[in-house]
């Protein structure tokens, strides 16, 4: 029997027994569609390989997409939004990394020192997670979505998806709140202050 550990988003401590590994990841999409996270983000964030990014399953590390009304993707993990960016590959003497794409936000004054990484500047920031690289996990894909590979290019990829409108029912209007009795006057009150 394995047992694993979820902070839940009240930040209540919870153990779920797991009978097998191979439910491991089924209960980690289960509790993380809650909002419960089972870990710490590792310095650097988590690392993928770049072919899971367009079908990655966040609920696993407790997380979930959203796009803005602005029409920008973002990931939201424990209360902070994480934006989508693609890095160019590095080719250099000293460097050479492959393309990728990460998802990080501004550093905060509350964020431990070893989940912050330095931009250019004084500017910090946290990653989420970084894809890039390695070879496609389909156990890291939402489940029943296929096998849809990473297009390699931004010009490849779709367009983000549209703010939808608002549904007819929600626009209805409120009706107008009971006017609230005057308040007696302090002096009449009988209160000495």
């Amino acid at each position: 029997m394995l047992k694993i550990e979820f902070l839940t988003d009240l930040g209540a401590r919870v153990s779920v027994d797991v009978e097998n590994e191979g439910r491991l990841l089924e209960v980690q999409r289960h509790y993380g569609r809650l909002g419960w996270t089972s870990g710490e983000i590792p310095s650097g964030g988590y690392q993928f390989p770049l072919d899971n990014e367009p079908d990655f399953d966040w609920s696993l590390i407790g997380a979930r997409k959203w796009t803005s009304p602005d029409g920008e993707d973002l990931v939201i993990h424990r209360g902070h939004a994480y934006r989508r960016r693609e890095l160019e590959a590095v080719d250099s003497r000293k460097l050479k990394l492959p393309a990728a794409i990460k998802y990080s936000r501004g550093a905060k004054v509350s964020d431990p020192p070893h989940v912050r990484e330095k931009a250019d500047g004084d500017i910090e920031y946290v990653s989420l997670a970084i894809f890039r690289g390695g070879k496609r996990q389909d156990r890291y894909a939402v489940p029943g979505q296929g096998h849809a590979a990473a297009p390699r290019s931004s010009a490849a990829r779709p367009a983000p998806a549209q703010a939808r409108p608002t549904p007819p029912q929600a626009v209805q209007a409120r009706p107008a709140p009971a006017p609230r009795p005057e308040a007696p006057d302090d002096a009449d009150s009988g209160i000495p202050f």
